[in-house]
Order: structure tokens, then sequence, then C-alpha cells
């Protein structure tokens, strides 16, 4: 075999290693709530272990998670803002959305509670205490799902949050959980990344209940009619996994000291 031919052939295995490698790995975007609450931790590992597919997870806030599904960076996405991912659909980037799971909101603060809003269930009521009162908001203020819903409420309760008492972490949600407590602050969380971090935070969940805190999630593909390059094959097969029985089942069995952390939606438990 001359040497040219041979580095042919060898140029052509390792193209095959390296595209069998791709098709191998699944580009998951998703939340940083559904990350730091440990569900994929959990939920992950038996589809990696039946498909022989390897998932790779971006934990991001679900502003850039829908980004990325915008510029074919990534397989599909796991979020939470409805009305941006139904836009994305619209505008031809993504496709087979599918609901998943859901929890709630909840607005936590410190145990002294000096806006007053313990018990309430009013969610505008509970941000009109806080500004007037002029006590500590830390907002994630990354764009993601959390953040948007915060704008939202901020915005049913006509008010625009600004000075000194309201501060933007930037970051995702077990970070801010975290620098809210040492903060002492209020803030928005998602009940499930809120289970995973509450006893590791000396403050408390003072405000829950209002319908307009529902929080719903769900599972899209990138359009592979936009970029064919993207790992379809693999996405259908995880967002099948996520909605049959048994992977609604472990969302299902996924709690916190009892507690679920979410609740399934695509598929019954029966």
């Amino acid at each position: 075999m001359n040497s040219a031919r041979f580095i042919i052939l060898a140029l052509g295995l390792l193209l095959g290693i390296s595209t069998a490698g791709a098709a191998s790995v699944i580009r998951l975007a998703t939340t940083t709530s559904t990350e730091n609450s440990g569900l994929l931790g959990v939920l992950l590992p038996p589809f990696e272990k039946d498909s022989g597919y390897r998932v790779h997870v971006i934990a991001v806030g679900t502003g850039k998670a829908l980004r990325l599904a915008r510029e074919g960076d990534v397989d599909l996405v796991l979020v939470h803002a409805r009305a941006d991912e139904d836009r994305l659909i619209d505008e031809g980037y993504g496709v087979n959305r599918r609901d998943v799971m859901y929890n709630h909101f909840v607005i936590i603060g410190p145990r002294g509670d000096p806006a007053g809003i313990r018990g309430l269930r009013d969610a505008a009521a509970v941000l009109t205490r806080i500004a007037t009162t002029a006590s500590p908001f830390l907002s994630r203020g990354d764009q993601s799902g959390t953040h948007k819903k915060e704008r939202t409420l901020w915005q049913q309760a006509r008010l625009t949050p600004a000075g000194r008492w309201y501060r933007e972490a930037g970051q995702g949600m077990g970070k801010v959980l975290l620098i809210a407590g040492e903060l002492d602050a209020y803030t928005l969380t998602d009940r499930g990344a809120w289970l995973a971090y509450r006893d590791r935070s000396p403050l408390e969940a003072l405000a829950q209940g209002d319908a307009r805190l529902f929080n719903p999630y769900g599972i899209i593909a990138t359009n592979p009619d936009r970029y064919p390059d993207v790992n379809h094959h693999g996405a259908m097969r995880l967002i099948r996994w996520i909605t049959s029985r048994a992977g609604q089942a472990i969302i299902r069995a996924f709690r916190r000291n009892g507690e679920p952390l979410f609740i399934p939606m695509a598929a019954p438990a029966h």
C-alpha cells in the first residue's frame, strides 16, 4: 500500500470515528434550576445506559438556552418560559414541544420578614410591600425563566424596581439563593431549586400559592430543517424518554425530605 493511500484511509477512519462520536452525544441546554435541583443527575443516567447516548448538559438561563437553539448550537432545550418557547417554534427554530413537568415559584426572604409578606398569596401585593418598605430584593437579572417571571410580576404590580434595595446578580438559581441568604434579601425562586437549597439557607419561604406563580417546563427539539447538523434523532429519543411513563416516574419520585420538587405532566401515574 502506498503512503498516499494509507493517509487517505487513515483520515477516513479518523473521520468515521469522529462522526460516530458526535452522533452519540446529545447537547441539552436547560435551566440552572433543573441542574441545581439535582433532577438531571437521576433522570439522565438511566437514559444514557439504555440508549448508549451521552447527554452533554449546558445549564444556563432559559433566555440563553433558547438562543443556543436559535443558533443551532444545541440539539434540544428543557426550559420554562412558555411564551418564548412558543415564539421559538413559531419562528421555525424549534419543533416537537412536549410538556414535561411543573412546580411553582415561591418568594423567600429573611425570617424577620421586614416587608411583612409572610402568608400572603397575592404576588403583586407581596412585591408592593417589598418595594414600599425598600426591603432588600435580589433578582436573577439574567434573562432566565425565573427572571422573566419576576419582571412580569413587577409589571402586574405596576412597579419598576429601582434603588439600593434592588440588586441584580446575573447568576443561576443556586448561586442567587446562596447570595440572597448572605444579604438577608428577598428573592423569587422555583420550588424545586428552593427545596434543594433550603437546608443551606437562612431564608424561609414566605409567600406562595398565587396562580400566577405556576411554573411549567417544556422540552423542544431544535429544528433539523433549519440546522441539518443537529442530532435530531438523539434529541427525539431523549424527548420520548423524558415524557415516557418511565421518565415521568423518575420525576415523580424525585423528592427532598419527602417533598416533590417537580410534578410530571406528560404521563399519568398509572
